[in-house]
């Protein structure tokens, strides 16, 4: 039978007119699956909607007994349809479909079910009924709230980070064009035998050679490469004709603080890259030259430019921000912007996958060390400190990089010793660290070498290198307030056990202990070198910043089909709530700070339905000073926060930082007092990230997921847009957002405005359990 005629019959699209199922079906897969057969896998990552149009399917979990029989939780039969939860929040699959004999269904694209099925009305309110029902009895079953966790430590490749995964059956080109090669790498399917990946180095130079590793071997020859046309061109010839590339993501070094993620090239954006040259010089101009010549050469394929800053727009002010008079630099943008984005965030994901603990829990130290270098403090999934600076000369020392040094060392060079800017560009970039302490080279294997057979030099530069990345490393523990991983990476970083002993010696008292044995263990996959019991993790974690750079250029085409979807969109104003500060309360210490048998006390309805302010405050006290009569807010919650703005957290003498509601760890504690008693608290205050609640049904209807990250636009005598809005869905929330009092008084807001969706600006990766429902108020 024809798809669209049987999927007239079936009561999820029998509001569709024909061509609407015509192009769903067109943009959709058919697949058939022969008895016993996986049409979904428990654990995976939500990636379609599956609709069932021959045979039957049981529904069931696995075991959590090793070998044991799996749980049969149900049966599908024709029109019925699967993998909607993972869609909508954002967790793996909690349960697998397998074929109870020969079986055909329709696979629905993620993107192909934002674009048609959310813009029907009908679907949406069938879609989020049997959603909002689904997550009410997780709620209610005690047993299935645990389901999602235990599928996200079972899961395989819950951050794409697998090419098939995150790719699909795309081609995707990476390139990386630097002041003298063009890095390349294509790859093509999931397999890494068909990746090909190449170098075109010393371009306008004597010597330029070509050398790349594909599906038929090695090779490397000289090369004809007097600019980087000619050397794109070589690329090109390469790659061949016989199939199109259908994505170029384009390495950036510098997207300054207008980018917080990839973004496809415009006009826009290379208008940014080329203004961004002043502050990039030996980088960005050339990654443009790429990006106009790649164009030129694959106008059909779409280009993204994937910026090496883009992951530490996080940085909060304090750490970002260099000690300079104000004015000048906000003018000349003086800032920390930090680098090497990709690979820290490539092995923050897998440090993630292969702990079993979302990326979302974890306090991580990253350290990419190889020809350049740069230690990142990683808080939640989050970059809040980099090494690297206004360039990429600040930090660790590197092979020819001096690292950090004392400006007043250059401005002596510069007037006692008469240098000039470009002599001076020249010593600190190219003739410094390794090689100008070891007076050698700068490939650390050479150093190490030359250090073994006695060298003085080349000793000291080993230790110069290894004890500057211990101080960032016990900087970074600080920073944290704690560390779940110290994870090594890229050549050096994964390639020399005597770096890796010398930066870990004498951590112990911060919980890093190294195992020698397994230190010094070749392996080429993630590998834990700590020793038995150590508090804190030490990995080596091989990067792949090409894969990296691809699967962030194919994640911001999948943002820009879901803002195209919140722009088709009938706009909805959404009520801009402003939140004072406030206490929720565990059962525990409402008894300890209001009385034995003491219940919270309404006081008045809140927007949100079951919340309510309460009759009841305290008073707050920290290191510093204290804020009293918070009110208290209900129902009672499994553990007591705290949500306070950042003038009053400098007032109690507190850093809390910002986080989603009930995301607590490592935040800092008050003393709050009640009218019986009082309680200490080692943790629990944060300054609220904005948010917007929304129902199953707002969500869907703009092809939004739990955890999204959002921008909202405000109109009036002042237009601005909110980025950085956290999107959190439950059955029970109203529409609404919530900023605090101070982003309110700054954007001259209060509460009875209103916000438009604008555009999506982050998917978060795969999460546990994300609903946290609001139980009835007590009695």
């Amino acid at each position: 039978m024809d798809v669209v005629r049987q999927l007239r019959q079936m009561s999820l699209f029998r509001s569709f007119d024909e061509p609407s199922l015509r192009e769903l079906v067109d943009c959709s897969t058919v697949a058939e699956a022969a008895d016993g057969a996986l049409l979904i896998e428990y654990g995976h990552a939500g990636e379609y909607l599956g609709v069932l149009l021959e045979g039957r399917a049981a529904v069931r979990r696995p075991s959590a007994e090793p070998g044991g029989p799996s749980v049969e939780l149900g049966t599908l039969g024709p029109g019925d349809y699967f993998g909607e939860m993972a869609l909508l929040t954002g967790e793996v699959t909690t349960a697998e479909v397998a074929a109870r004999g020969p079986c055909r269904y329709l696979r629905i694209p993620e993107a192909v079910y934002g674009r048609t099925l959310a813009a029907n009305p009908t679907a949406v309110a069938e879609l989020a009924k049997s959603m909002a029902a689904r997550l009410r009895q997780r709620w209610l079953d005690p047993a299935q709230r645990h389901v999602a966790a235990d599928a996200w430590d079972r899961a395989r490749d819950p951050y794409r980070l697998d090419p098939g995964a995150a790719l699909g059956d795309r081609r995707v080109l990476v390139l990386n064009c630097g002041s003298s090669s063009v890095k390349y790498c294509l790859f093509d399917g999931p397999d890494p035998e068909r990746q090909l990946r190449g170098l075109v180095e010393r371009i306008g130079l004597e010597g330029s050679r070509h050398r790349r590793r594909g599906p038929d071997g090695e090779h490397a020859e000289p090369a004809a490469a007097p600019d980087h046309a000619a050397a794109l061109e070589l690329v090109f010839a390469t790659l061949g004709t016989d199939r199109k590339v259908d994505v170029v993501g384009h390495r950036v070094a510098h997207g300054g603080d207008r980018y917080a993620a990839a973004a496809r090239v415009d006009d826009e954006v290379r208008g940014t890259i080329r203004e961004l040259a002043a502050l990039a010089p030996l980088h960005n101009p050339h990654n443009l030259a790429g990006i106009e010549a790649a164009v030129r050469r694959l106008p059909g394929a779409a280009h993204v430019a994937v910026f090496d800053t883009a992951f530490h727009r996080t940085v909060p002010s304090f750490a970002h921000e260099y000690a300079l008079p104000h004015a000048l630099a906000r003018r000349l943008r003086l800032r920390r912007y930090g680098f090497h984005g990709p690979s820290h965030q490539y092995v923050a994901l897998r440090t993630a996958t292969w702990l079993r603990r979302p990326v979302t829990e974890l306090k991580l130290v990253t350290c990419h060390l190889g020809s350049g270098n740069s230690a990142c403090a990683i808080d939640h999934g989050r970059s809040i400190d980099i090494s690297t600076g206004f360039t990429p000369l600040e930090g660790l020392i590197m092979g020819t990089r001096c690292g950090d040094i004392d400006p007043g060392l250059v401005l002596h060079l510069l007037t006692a010793q008469g240098m000039t800017a470009a002599e001076l560009e020249r010593i600190l970039n190219h003739e410094s660290g390794l090689r100008g302490v070891s007076g050698l080279t700068g490939d650390m294997r050479e150093i190490e070498a030359a250090a073994d057979r006695g060298d003085p030099q080349a000793l000291l530069a080993v230790q110069m290198y290894t004890y500057r990345i211990r101080k960032y490393v016990g900087a970074y523990a600080a920073a944290l307030g704690g560390v779940d991983a110290l994870v090594f990476t890229a050549g050096i970083g994964e390639n020399s056990a005597g770096v890796r002993a010398r930066v870990c010696q004498g951590l112990d008292r911060l919980g890093i202990v190294l195992d020698e044995a397994r230190n010094r263990a070749a392996g080429s996959d993630v590998r834990d070198v700590s020793a038995e019991g150590s508090p804190v993790r030490v990995l080596v974690v091989p990067t792949d910043e090409e894969l990296m750079i691809a699967r962030e250029a194919v994640r911001a085409l999948g943002h820009d089909q879901v803002t195209a979807i919140i722009q088709a969109r009938t706009e909805r104003p959404i009520p801009i709530e402003v939140s004072a500060h406030h206490v929720h309360l565990s059962a525990a210490h409402v008894e300890a700070l209001f009385g034995p048998g003491h219940a919270l006390t309404p006081r008045s309805d809140l927007s949100q339905p079951g919340q309510f302010s309460c009759a009841e405050t305290v008073d707050l006290v920290g290191p510093k000073g204290r804020v009293d009569r918070v009110r208290v807010l209900g129902p009672e919650r499994k553990e007591t926060q705290i949500e306070i703005s950042r003038t009053e957290e400098f007032r109690l003498g507190i850093d809390a930082p910002i986080r989603a509601s009930g995301d607590l760890k490592g935040s800092p504690g008050l003393t709050l007092v009640g009218s019986h008693g009082s309680v200490a608290l080692t943790h629990g205050a944060i300054c609220a990230m904005r948010h917007i609640h929304m129902s199953p049904e707002d969500a869907l209807t703009y092809g939004l997921r739990d955890r999204d990250v959002v921008r909202i636009r405000t109109r009036g005598e002042r237009t601005l847009i909110f980025g950085d809005v956290l999107v959190r869905i439950s059955p029970d929330y109203r529409l609404a957002m919530h900023i605090d009092t101070d982003e309110a008084n700054a954007a001259e807001i209060s509460t009875g405005a209103v916000g438009f969706l604008d555009s999506i600006q982050e998917r978060q990766g795969s999460v546990r359990e994300t609903w946290v429902p609001t139980p009835a108020p007590p009695r």
